[in-house]
């Protein structure tokens, strides 16, 4: 008997999307590009248009601008006093999420209008960190390096994950139903990005992103 392969442990920043298990509302579904302008503009006055901010934009996948993230005064934080201020942890976190609802409803995986607060079928979790004891002083000044074989390897994921997105909208168009694995699929792809996300920009955790889909 072939001993079980053990499952890889859980990487520290956490995301998943519920299934939605129910006929999706096929008319909001044909028209989502148009429905989702308001909640767009909010979300772009809010974040504002900055240098990098087209990183994080995937086609059909969850988006986020980078311009709305505090990245650079984290690094000298960190690297300076050894220190990650709790509110602009909670305000990376809760910007990551809020895009993510959008970047799901424009991806046709929720039919529910993105709530600016509540957590609808989203689960996007990371850790706040122990800068002192468990962030290296150091390495934040090179993680966005580092993570450069992720951007490559995402980039193709990105351009598949906008097809099997095309897929599913005709598909629910005709059935209401979103293919499993077609979700499964979209998901995964932005479990990927979000994992970068946590490791490159938001910089919670040192450990290196897994090359994985799965959780």
């Amino acid at each position: 008997m072939e001993p079980a392969t053990p499952t890889p442990p859980p990487y520290p920043v956490q995301f998943d999307v519920d299934y939605p298990d129910r006929d999706l509302n096929r008319l909001s579904t044909a028209f989502r590009i148009l429905i989702a302008i308001p909640i767009l503009i909010l979300f772009g006055l809010l974040t504002g248009p900055g240098p990098g901010s087209d990183w994080g934009h995937h086609t059909a996948t969850v988006s986020f601008s980078v311009a709305g993230l505090i990245f650079l005064p984290i690094v000298l934080m960190l690297v300076f006093a050894e220190k990650y201020p709790r509110w602009w942890f909670d305000w990376n976190l809760e910007l990551l999420r809020f895009a993510n609802r959008i970047g799901i409803y424009m991806a046709l995986m929720d039919d529910r209008y993105p709530s600016t607060d509540e957590r609808q079928s989203l689960t996007l979790d990371m850790p706040y960190p122990d800068a002192k004891n468990e962030l290296s002083r150091w390495l934040p000044i090179v993680k966005w390096i580092l993570a450069i074989p992720h951007y490559f390897v995402l980039l193709f994921l990105s351009v598949a994950a906008f097809f099997v997105v095309i897929y599913a909208w005709f598909t629910i168009l005709f059935t209401g139903r979103y293919p499993r694995g077609a979700f499964d699929f979209v998901v995964g792809v932005n479990r990927w990005y979000t994992r970068v996300a946590g490791y490159a920009l938001v910089l919670v955790t040192d450990q290196y992103p897994p090359f994985r889909l799965g959780p």
